[in-house]
């Protein structure tokens, strides 16, 4: 047995999903096993009250399978949950018992209430919620569960009947006519004013889990033709779910299967999955959609981790930047010289300022990807530059988005060696401004490396002149600059070419 492992099994309305995790000192975790099977539980339990022996018999058999593969692992524990499905049959408790005597897994039966609660443990744990109003979807076969939070803090908790396999039963089955949509809709929007009433919280953003939420996401990426590592903290606006729910309704099952980034096994329950979360979106006013790609089952390891007393360290609220100097430190990073090009890269784009877009969140991407420049080191010296992309892209970093993730690693990539280039396929597939974007950014860090040639940080100021045709780098110091002044001129090019402007930097 591995007392830093621990194991996960959600028991939902349309799918199983278990996952089998490493846990450190300080509560991280890594995960080593992912799995999903669709056996539909809820099919039928609206007319039979019951769940049938058949999904019985599947959920049985996809449980055997995922129990062997968790002891594979040697965990410490396996945290089992049933929800919806097991929770409204009658024979559910029946089933549980079932289960603990044919796969040898003892299984709880949670409220709709702990579920939400799972959920924005999961939510808390991937975004960076502090100083925001939010509300948190998690979205099954069998209901919805809705948070209602003020950065950490839980305003509003409900769970409801309205779950993708089982509005899919209840409306639109056998009837997608526009009629039956309707219908759908409109009891989707009773069913909001009900529970939230003259107490409905005025949000800023939406953050959704659950199987619903993914196919919203892959199906968004696969029509702006974006081939992301994963939909994990992607972003959806409400256009792209009107057009979609518009889409999949007029196609048939048939139809759907063949739609990109839809699993085919979701085909008939999309569509009332999708009108949920387009109700939602007008019912709160809210106009992005960001997605959690890990929901229940995380929040169930999250839970096992202080229940299990996993926790040696302190355990702290992480950030974008505490995120992105974890990962670095996990690489074994040359800190002094990553946070040295870090600071310089910010001070020179600080100084292109506005005539340039340099914003916020264009210095969150810069500073990211100038402290993970050289990350790639930990793979190899040779071809490091990509070693870092590679790393970057897959990395798990709080608070950014697939996309920005893609441009942090394409920045950091192009601090030496070539310049961008049309056959490197990676680049090529960014929009206009995003390779704009990598190149102007990637250019400022390619100059703030020079900048730290020696890596020693004597650069320890630097003076900048922004003129209609020409940047000046002046580097005010009493030291022998000389290795830093031919190291920035020799990395200026992508600068250079980025900005349409004539470098110059010198000893002042």
């Amino acid at each position: 047995m591995n007392k830093n492992r621990l194991a996960a099994i959600d028991i939902g309305t349309n799918s199983i999903r278990s996952i089998v995790v490493e846990v450190n000192a300080n509560g991280e975790f890594r995960i080593l096993d992912d799995e999903k099977v669709a056996v539909r539980l809820g099919e039928g339990l609206n007319e039979l009250g019951s769940i049938s022996l058949d999904a019985q018999d599947r959920a049985i058999d996809a449980l055997i399978r995922l129990k062997k593969i968790i002891d594979g692992y040697g965990v410490l524990a396996i945290e089992a949950v049933a929800t919806s499905a097991v929770r409204k049959a009658a024979n559910g408790r029946e089933f549980v018992q079932k289960i603990e005597e044919s796969v040898g897994l003892t299984v709880t039966v949670i409220s709709g209430e702990s579920e939400a609660e799972l959920a924005a443990l999961s939510a808390f744990n991937n975004f960076d919620v502090e100083n925001s109003r939010l509300l948190l979807a998690d979205i099954g076969g069998g209901s919805l569960e809705l948070v209602s939070t003020v950065g950490h803090l839980t305003e509003h908790v409900v769970s409801l009947d309205l779950g993708a396999v089982y509005l899919t039963e209840a409306f639109i089955k056998n009837d997608l006519t526009n009629q039956a949509i309707q219908c759908l809709r409109k009891h989707i929007r009773k069913t909001l004013k009900t529970a939230f009433q003259a107490d409905q919280p005025t949000i800023q953003g939406l953050i959704g889990s659950g199987g619903t939420i993914t196919a919203i996401a892959a199906m968004t990426m696969a029509v702006r033709k974006e081939g992301y590592e994963s939909v994990h903290g992607y972003e959806v606006l409400r256009s792209d779910v009107v057009h979609l729910q518009a889409m999949l309704t007029r196609k048939t099952v048939k139809e759907r299967r063949e739609v990109p980034g839809l699993n085919p096994e979701r085909a008939d329950i999309i569509v009332a999955g999708i009108t949920v979360i387009d109700e939602i979106m007008e019912y709160f006013q809210t106009n992005l959609l960001r997605v959690n790609e890990r929901g229940i089952r995380e929040g169930l390891i999250l839970r096992a981790i202080k229940k299990n007393n996993l926790i040696k360290g302190q355990k702290t609220s992480r950030s974008w930047k505490s995120s992105v100097l974890d990962f670095a430190k996990a690489c074994h990073f040359d800190e002094q010289h990553s946070l040295h090009v870090a600071r310089l890269s910010i001070e020179i784009s600080k100084a292109l300022g506005t005539v340039y877009k340099m914003g916020t969140n264009e210095l969150r991407l810069l500073e990211s990807a100038a402290i993970l420049h050289d990350i790639g080191y930990f793979i190899n010296y040779s071809s490091h530059h990509k070693h870092s992309y590679h790393l970057i892209r897959h990395a798990d970093l709080i608070g950014f988005t697939p996309r920005e993730r893609e441009l942090i690693a394409q920045i950091a990539r192009y601090h030496r060696k070539s310049l961008p280039k049309k056959k490197h396929e990676q680049y090529m597939r960014l929009s206009p401004d995003d390779r704009l974007l990598v190149s102007r950014l990637g250019g400022i860090l390619r100059l703030a490396d020079g900048l730290d040639r020696r890596r020693n940080s004597l650069v320890c100021e630097i003076e900048c002149l922004l003129s209609p045709s020409k940047f000046i780098l002046r580097l005010p110091s009493t030291n022998d600059l000389s290795v830093e002044l031919f190291g920035a001129k020799a990395k200026g090019d992508l600068f250079q070419s980025a900005f349409q402007l004539k470098l110059m930097v010198e000893s002042a």
